[in-house]
C-alpha cells in the first residue's frame, strides 16, 4: 500500500492527529489514507462522550476495550482518525466531535465540504 501524499486539508504537511491512542489507517498517529483505505479515516476528530454515544448507537462502537486488538477504547478527549462519511453523518445529526484542521488528510475533503469541517475546528481558523 502506497500512502497519498502528507497534506492537510489547509494545503500544508499534515500533522500528527494522536500517537496514544495511536491512530490512523497505517496506525502511524497520522490520518493518513491510500486507496485501499475504503473508509477514508481522514478526519482527525478529538472525541466527546456525546459523539462516543452517537456513534455507538449507529454501530461503531469506539469507547469499548478490545485487548485482543490492543484497543484501550476511546474516551472523551481523545483525538481520533475518522471516517469521514461518519464524520459527515454526525455533523448532519447534530453531533460531530471537534476536528484538528492541520491534522486532517485532504482527502477528506472528497465526502466534506471545508466549510462543514471549519464549523467544527478544534481552533478558530
Amino acid at each position: 500500500m502506497k500512502p497519498d501524499k502528507s497534506e492537510n486539508v489547509l494545503g500544508e504537511t499534515l500533522e500528527l492527529c494522536s500517537a496514544t491512542p495511536l491512530t490512523g489507517y497505517f496506525r502511524d498517529g497520522a490520518c493518513n489514507t491510500c486507496t485501499q483505505d475504503t473508509g477514508s479515516h481522514t478526519v482527525c476528530a478529538v472525541m466527546t462522550a456525546e459523539f462516543l454515544a452517537y456513534s455507538k448507537y449507529v454501530g461503531n462502537d469506539l469507547s469499548t476495550p478490545h485487548p485482543e486488538f490492543g484497543f484501550a477504547g476511546l474516551k472523551a478527549g481523545d483525538a481520533w482518525c475518522l471516517c469521514a462519511s461518519r464524520f459527515l453523518q454526525a455533523h448532519d445529526e447534530g453531533c460531530a466531535p471537534k476536528v484538528r484542521l492541520a491534522s486532517t488528510h485532504m482527502r477528506a475533503l472528497d465526502i466534506v465540504p471545508l466549510a462543514v469541517l471549519k464549523l467544527h475546528a478544534e481552533d478558530a481558523v
